[in-house]
């Protein structure tokens, strides 16, 4: 290659010209597809935007947007025109919708990235963030909590299943500690741990014998943003927020883990230090939002599929896509279970169910693995 076809090449003014391959294929230049991956996250942005928006005012109660927008400005301190909303109004939509919607965004952004995160430490398409074992514990931790009152006036509900997702978590990390974490292991480990809290939860339930009982915690154990309040929102945006920085600065590591550890370890990973991070961080934030909103099933198991069919495998990709598209599934899942039999609320853990059955075998069947 002479000197004016390198200066060439380097020159961002100048266009490509791609090459063709072997196989009389024409790549798509990696600046144009940076280009257009960053488009297409700007515009599911734009979608998280807009749903956050409008779900805030959909419910039993109708809300205006000029209601939305004047409520939240006031409360920011920015002065906008038109009457001031009533109070009773004011405290509807920044009391309760408005951290209702953005919790609703944070776990499903959280759930989606601890997803696509294990899917790749384990090697198992299956995984979800539940695999370890921590929305078990949460759930014995609740349970303890509400049948058995032990730390009801410290901890509450919120506070005994962060504890209990702890518990779980300690126990696996207690049978893993001789082993080289292999994803078979983890695997197994994991469903072991999360049967043990599951057969706690199940003896506390049936000790209790009060019916009232059992159904209120059926309920939070299929989750429900009914309780959102802003402490709970502010702690689940600081642990995604984190959480999300540490596995997307081991996204070359999860491209490896994709392949096997033996892979990883030859692109310079420690395998087995890198995975001790990684099962940290996922289960701290899948604690975190168990303990907020109960367990939603199906959000980290369909989102990473789903983003994986349309942007492709690469994690420092892969996972910011994650976290928006979980964000706009479960605001839109929680919108709907709020008003689809009002003004009866149904617990968005069942939407989540039987709109991920269906889109989980859509995505295998475009995969050609159904």
């Amino acid at each position: 290659m002479s000197g004016a076809e390198e200066a060439a090449l380097l020159d961002p003014s100048v266009p490509l010209r791609p090459v063709a391959g072997p196989d009389g294929t024409v790549p798509v230049p990696v600046r144009r597809r940076s280009a257009r991956t960053v488009g297409l996250f700007l515009a599911v942005c734009a979608v998280l935007l807009v749903s956050v928006v409008v779900s805030v005012r959909i419910g039993s109660t109708p809300v205006g947007y000029g209601d939305v927008v004047r409520s939240v400005a006031s409360r920011l301190g920015i002065g906008v025109g038109g009457a001031p909303v009533p109070r009773l109004l004011d405290s509807l939509v920044w009391e309760l919708r408005v951290p209702r919607v953005l919790l609703a965004a944070l776990v499903g952004a959280a759930l989606s990235v601890c997803g696509a995160v294990l899917q790749a430490v384990t090697r198992n398409a299956l995984a979800d963030p539940y695999l370890l074992g921590v929305s078990s514990g949460a759930s014995t931790g609740a349970v303890v909590v509400v049948v058995l009152g032990f730390g009801a006036q410290t901890l509450g509900v919120t506070g005994g299943a962060f504890v209990g997702a702890l518990l779980s978590f300690g126990l696996l990390m207690l049978l893993l500690r001789r082993s080289g974490l292999d994803s078979v292991r983890i695997v197994l480990t994991g469903v072991v741990v999360a049967q043990l809290f599951t057969a706690l939860t199940s003896l506390v339930l049936m000790a209790s014998g009060d019916a009232d009982v059992i159904r209120a915690i059926t309920q939070w154990l299929l989750g429900s943003m009914a309780s959102a309040r802003w402490d709970a929102v502010l702690v689940c945006a600081v642990v995604a927020a984190v959480g999300f920085a540490a596995v997307w600065v081991n996204s070359a590591a999860l491209d490896g883990f994709s392949f096997g550890a033996d892979t990883a370890a030859s692109l310079g990973v420690d395998v087995r230090g890198t995975r001790w991070v990684l099962l940290v961080v996922t289960s701290l934030m899948a604690a975190v939002a168990v303990a907020a909103v109960g367990a939603i099933g199906f959000v980290g198991l369909i989102v990473p599929h789903g983003v994986r069919f349309l942007v492709g495998p690469l994690h420092r990709v892969l996972l910011p896509f994650s976290a928006v598209a979980g964000a706009v599934f479960l605001v839109w899942t929680d919108a709907l279970a709020r008003v689809a039999f009002a003004p009866q609320e149904v617990p968005v853990g069942v939407f989540t169910a039987l709109l991920g059955v269906p889109l989980f075998l859509l995505v295998l069947r475009r995969r050609g693995e159904l």
